[in-house]
């Protein structure tokens, strides 16, 4: 019998959200609850965690930058 695939499996893909978060515009730690507080904004939307990477963020005032992150969101769909 040849290898057919099942007509009742959808074929799903995925969608990603990336999110910035810093403190403020010059320097600061981020703080636990906000990292939390978006997380679970998006969580209650149907988007998993995929990805927190930690990053250098450009401010608008002079040539120094703050420490954030950007946080990757996936979701299927279909």
């Amino acid at each position: 019998m040849p290898n057919v695939p099942c007509p009742y499996i959808w074929r799903m893909g995925y969608e990603y959200k990336v999110v910035q978060i810093r403190e403020g515009l010059i320097g600061g730690k981020m703080s636990s609850g906000k990292l939390e507080s978006v997380l679970n904004e998006w969580a209650a939307k149907g988007w998993q965690l995929k990805a927190i990477t930690a990053v250098e963020v450009k401010g608008r005032i002079g040539p120094g930058g703050t420490e954030g992150v950007l946080v990757t969101f996936e979701r299927q769909v279909g």
